[in-house]
């Protein structure tokens, strides 16, 4: 009777135990998946302006065509804000050593033409014979125009006058290495009246020597 006894308690104190171990060994846990994270707002597109391109750039952004560079951020602006302006070609050689020789004639050009005209070549076919007779000249050929038409485009017109008077002057012998071109442009005239008369003597190759 005793033993019975016994035998009960036991197992009514297993039981409850077993139960606990059970519960310790299956925790419950919720299979539900993290909401998903919320999509940033897009950026809006208000202030654009169409380039010349016809591309879409912000305001504010300093857009610039292919093969050239922005212009030159002020002092203390943010980097980024944009880069100096290089100029265009090489320095101006000093012109300081050279000086006007009276075998070396001025020639001069038809209005926005740079094409050597037949009385021209007969002075520069005299210009190349003094030159071979004084090899140790260097010559520098200024290329001049009238006023008409803007900064920038008489600079390049004057620099091509320039290059064909030296293009000549090299097919009749005289080295390109001694003869360096300069574009003045319409910055130095010698006739300052606004007429045709005046016009035509400033659109001109001038020519200034030097000893090597």
């Amino acid at each position: 009777m005793v033993n019975q006894r016994v035998r009960v308690l036991a197992v009514s104190m297993l039981v409850p135990a077993a139960i606990v171990a059970g519960c310790a060994k299956s925790p419950v846990t919720a299979d539900v998946a993290p909401p998903p994270p919320a999509a940033a707002p897009a950026p809006e597109r208000a202030g654009t302006a169409t380039t010349p391109e016809g591309s879409v750039a912000p305001l504010g952004e300093v857009t610039t065509r292919p093969g050239t560079t922005p212009p030159s951020a002020p002092a203390g602006a943010p980097a980024g804000a944009g880069e100096a302006r290089a100029p265009i070609g090489p320095a101006r050689p000093s012109v300081a050593e050279f000086a006007a020789r009276a075998e070396l004639q001025d020639i001069y050009f038809d209005f926005d033409r740079y094409d050597i005209r037949p009385g021209d070549a007969r002075l520069l076919d005299a210009s190349a014979a003094w030159l071979r007779a004084n090899p140790a000249s260097l010559v520098l050929i200024e290329g001049h125009c009238d006023e008409r038409g803007t900064d920038a485009y008489n600079m390049a017109l004057g620099d091509r006058r320039a290059k064909a008077t030296m293009d000549y002057l090299v097919s009749r012998g005289i080295q390109a290495e001694r003869i360096t071109t300069l574009s003045y442009g319409e910055e130095r005239p010698v006739c300052r009246e606004h007429t045709e008369a005046c016009w035509a003597k400033n659109r001109r190759a001038h020519f200034l020597v030097k000893a090597r």
